[in-house]
């Protein structure tokens, strides 16, 4: 991979030990909200989010629909940067940078924190040219070959493929399609990877299969995912945030604290499936 460029500077990584909201255990903090506040015009998405997320852990957002979950996702990337009516106001750092002071550029910040979406979007390229796509549009020199292949071993596809690297994206299965655009998101070499419903447009088994794929990824990467899925959640990540009705973040905790000994009632009622 090419030297660190001025950009990646800007927001540097070097992580600061700190606790984690309702764990004795000390980790290293990646990506730190504070008093996040979301607005679409007029409309308040997200009320004063505040929480830190672990290094090389799995942390879910879990809620209802329209309670702020994707939004605050994507305020770790200042992906709502590109929505003309949404205005964030508050600070979240990754590391010790606020990534929203006047200096970051958002280009680099998304090499940094990729994303991988609900639904699978490979580009009508070949599965070699999707894997390096991000690579070459930022112009970073690297061995392209070794990309790929390291690319799509993480993301637990390389052996599916690797004999039709000049075919299309689009000829994939969809679990296919979807690990390929995490080996998209993979391939800048990010410290966080966003996951905004990765698996609900997949069949059980290509489910089961991003399951596992998460698994192996927080081994070396930190990674957020939104579901609506609250056995999903509980299967896969070691913490969870539970956003509830009008974009508030009710309580974050260890996974297992949350499904079976939750401080507020409203989670207690959202998991026992008595609103949502």
């Amino acid at each position: 991979m090419s030297d660190p460029t001025d950009d990646d500077m800007l927001i540097q990584t070097d992580v600061s030990d700190s606790v984690s909201a309702g764990s004795s255990t000390v980790t290293d903090t990646v990506v730190e909200a504070k008093d996040i506040n979301v607005w679409y015009d007029d409309d308040q998405a997200l009320h004063d989010i505040s929480l830190a997320i672990p290094e090389r852990q799995v942390t879910a957002m879990i809620g209802p629909s329209g309670c702020g979950k994707s939004t605050f996702l994507r305020c770790i990337n200042r992906m709502n940067d590109l929505i003309d009516a949404a205005r964030v106001d508050g600070e979240l750092y990754l590391g010790d940078k606020n990534v929203y002071d006047a200096d970051v550029d958002p280009v680099a910040l998304r090499r940094r924190v990729g994303m991988v979406f609900q639904k699978p979007n490979p580009f009508p390229k070949s599965i070699r040219e999707n894997v390096l796509y991000g690579l070459k549009v930022q112009g970073i020199d690297a061995d392209y070959d070794k990309v790929v292949e390291e690319s799509l071993r993480k993301a637990a596809l390389w052996d599916e493929v690797k004999d039709r690297l000049d075919e299309s994206g689009l000829e994939l299965s969809g679990g296919q399609q979807q690990r390929l655009c995490i080996a998209r998101a993979i391939a800048p070499d990010p410290e966080v990877i966003l996951m905004d419903e990765p698996a609900s447009a997949l069949d059980p088994i290509a489910t089961s299969q991003i399951e596992d794929l998460i698994a192996d990824l927080a081994e070396q990467y930190t990674v957020v995912i939104v579901t609506h899925n609250m056995q999903q959640a509980a299967r896969i990540s070691d913490k969870t945030a539970v956003f509830l009705t009008g974009g508030e973040l009710v309580e974050f905790d260890d996974t297992q604290k949350i499904f079976e000994n939750p401080e507020s009632e409203r989670v207690e009622d959202y998991i026992t499936g008595k609103f949502g």
